[in-house]
């Protein structure tokens, strides 16, 4: 990894609870991610929007260490985490959700949230126990406890991932794509859920494609196109951006992108 911009701050008014600083990522001459600073303001859902390709998920998997940095750095509450192992990223108090469903459908749901505390919370019984009870109640899963995935809607196969994500009491929740492939009922129940736990203090960043979902749940949106920023701001701001709108809502700014 080249280090020399890796350490230079961006100014905020705001403390960042995570930043990117100067991110690039490349694969041979493919700049998948290309110099992107960004910080994500405590307490508010952060979003980042851009067409298939223009490097969002690449820029989340280096932000969650799960994709080697070419150049730059990523903090997280002061604290330069670009060697830590991906395995390692949740006792910074940072988790994930992934674009697919990523449970184990031989286990219960009891068990797949369970299962996900192990790293931060060994041999804590009676805690975690507390913490599982807490991250079911909060998704809305309660009943569910002795569900298999495979018997659940897809819907609540995504709340069951949130649960087991937010357990581990994170300071930092990440979502790639957490309503893709949902009902328009089940993507508004999701928004709200998001909202919910906003309103609890977790900070969220959310990839995600759809443009409405988007608006009405973040606070702030990031714009990426061919692995830059191409816009910032509130989330009104930025899909009335014209490069916005050319690049990933259309020259004629369709929100069905």
């Amino acid at each position: 990894m080249e280090t020399s911009e890796a350490t230079k701050a961006p100014t905020y008014d705001y403390e960042p609870v995570a930043e990117a600083r100067g991110v690039a990522v490349h694969y041979g001459g493919i700049k998948a991610v290309d110099g992107v600073s960004l910080g994500l303001r405590p307490g508010n859902i952060s979003g980042i929007l851009g067409p298939n390709g223009s490097g969002k998920t690449t820029l989340l998997g280096a932000l969650t260490r799960m994709v080697e940095l070419t150049r730059g750095s990523v903090w997280c509450q002061g604290q330069d985490y670009s060697d830590v192992k991906s395995d390692r990223v949740i006792t910074l108090g940072i988790s994930r959700t992934f674009q697919t469903v990523r449970l184990l459908p031989e286990r219960t749901v009891w068990d797949n949230i369970i299962l996900s505390t192990d790293v931060v919370f060994k041999r804590e019984g009676d805690k975690v126990e507390g913490l599982v009870k807490e991250a079911i109640a909060r998704t809305g899963l309660e009943g569910l406890e002795k569900a298999r995935p495979d018997e659940l809607s897809y819907g609540m196969q995504r709340r069951v991932e949130i649960a087991r994500a937010i357990a581990v009491q994170p300071r930092l929740l990440f979502l790639d794509e957490p309503t893709a492939g949902m009902s328009r009922k089940e993507r508004t129940d999701i928004s709200a859920l998001m909202r919910n736990l906003r309103s609890e203090g977790l900070t969220q960043l959310i990839v995600e494609h759809d443009v409405g979902m988007m608006v009405e749940t973040c606070d702030y949106l990031y714009a990426m196109n061919f692995g830059s920023l191409i816009a910032e701001g509130t989330p009104q701001d930025v899909v009335r951006n014209a490069a916005v709108q050319e690049a990933y809502l259309g020259k004629h700014g369709r929100h069905d992108a």
